[in-house]
């Protein structure tokens, strides 16, 4: 088998979450162009019928299935639906996140807090667990959307911060206990990105005038610029990597 073999991923099932847009909507285009089947999954029906058939006119193939991460009837559903409709799972995206306000953590309500924590860690960790069933018995890749500010917090994003640091030690908790049966998990933990969900901070001048100016790299990434590292992470070609925190910051985490 040669290298470009290694990243194919026909006859893998993946399950994308969040993937109406922004991030996951890129990984969930770039894991079916590498011949995955792919559910694209987020909490509108409509939505994610509109991207699996915007996958499907390209000639690949996807379904949609909505499910609002922060519940768990629907987190069990969502992977039940995926074995109906293709009788198994290989690759598990957790990316769907929230972040409902931005403030000091001393003015953060419980309210808050819980709503941050179902979504960011409880899901993926719930989902990974619903999905381990079907990956135990041939292996399988779960790749959770993590974040730099996970390992390098911003004022006014305490929380998130925190729920993303915990994506990432649930990451490599999987990966130190279902390495035996053939399961990898790894993280992915992007910088400023430019989609609906960071455009509070993308649009703010100030903030892009020091990015533009102090960032390694000078500029903002584009969601696509994550596709390439799930396709990756999913594949045959990361079959030694487990555990891995990987950053794609432009450069941020050495400033």
């Amino acid at each position: 088998m040669g290298i470009r073999e290694l990243f194919e991923l026909k006859g893998k099932v993946a399950v994308v979450t969040g993937a109406s847009k922004g991030i996951g909507k890129a990984i969930a285009e770039g894991l079916a162009e590498f011949g995955a089947k792919v559910v694209v999954s987020s909490r509108s029906q409509e939505a994610v019928d509109e991207v699996a058939n915007h996958i499907k006119t390209k000639g690949f193939e996807a379904t949609g299935i909505s499910c609002h991460v922060g519940r768990e009837d629907q987190r069990k559903a969502l992977i039940e639906n995926t074995i109906a409709t293709y009788g198994g799972i290989d690759i598990l995206v957790n990316n769907a996140a929230t972040n409902p306000i931005y403030a000091p953590v001393n003015k953060i309500d419980n309210e808050a807090f819980d709503k941050v924590m179902e979504v960011n860690v409880k899901a993926g960790f719930d989902l990974a667990k619903l999905c381990f069933p079907y990956m135990k018995e041939k292996g399988g890749s779960i790749i959770n959307i993590a974040s730099i500010e996970g390992m390098k917090p911003t004022n006014g994003l305490g929380v998130y911060s925190m729920s993303k640091s915990a994506l990432i030690m649930i990451t490599k908790s999987q990966a130190s206990e279902w390495g035996k049966y053939g399961i990898r998990s790894n993280a992915i933990c992007p910088g400023l990105i430019k989609t609906k969900f960071s455009e509070a901070l993308w649009k703010n001048e100030v903030l892009m005038h020091q990015i533009n100016n102090h960032l390694p790299l000078r500029r903002a990434a584009e969601p696509i610029e994550m596709a390439g590292l799930a396709v990756y992470l999913a594949s045959d070609a990361a079959s030694f990597t487990t555990g891995a925190i990987i950053n794609s910051d432009g450069g941020h985490m050495l400033m």
